[in-house]
């Protein structure tokens, strides 16, 4: 269970990395919603040189390789509640890096879900 914790505990830690570069970059692409067809696929092209979402895309790649790593040795009913920890992680980067505004609302929602998350690896190690 330790391996499993460890390897998880990273692969959430570079998904975390990755979707703030990836939020980064796509803010200063900026709201696609309001674009037309071209300009979006003019975005696109523009996001292959855009060096936050190539990072972004990059550390969600690690984190793909670690989670296939995992499913290749845990039962996939410890390792997707696992997966719930980048709540917080997220959360946290998103507060810290990007000055996101996180609630206490939120902070206790995914304090919940890291009881449940608590729960369920204890009940692995039984």
């Amino acid at each position: 269970m330790l391996k499993t914790l460890v390897v998880m505990l990273l692969a959430i830690s570079a998904g975390a990395i990755g979707d703030i570069f990836l939020t980064q970059g796509m803010k200063s692409t900026g709201d696609i919603s309001a674009m037309s067809l071209r300009q979006i696929v003019d975005t696109v092209f523009k996001a292959l040189s855009n060096w936050r979402l190539v990072l972004g895309t990059a550390m969600q790649a690690i984190y793909f390789g670690l989670w296939l790593a995992v499913l290749s040795w845990e039962d996939l009913s410890v390792a997707l509640p696992l997966q719930a920890l980048s709540y917080l992680v997220v959360a946290f980067l998103a507060q810290w890096i990007l000055g996101e505004n996180v609630s206490g609302m939120r902070w206790a929602g995914i304090c919940l879900i890291c009881a449940g998350v608590a729960l369920v690896t204890k009940s692995s190690v039984s």
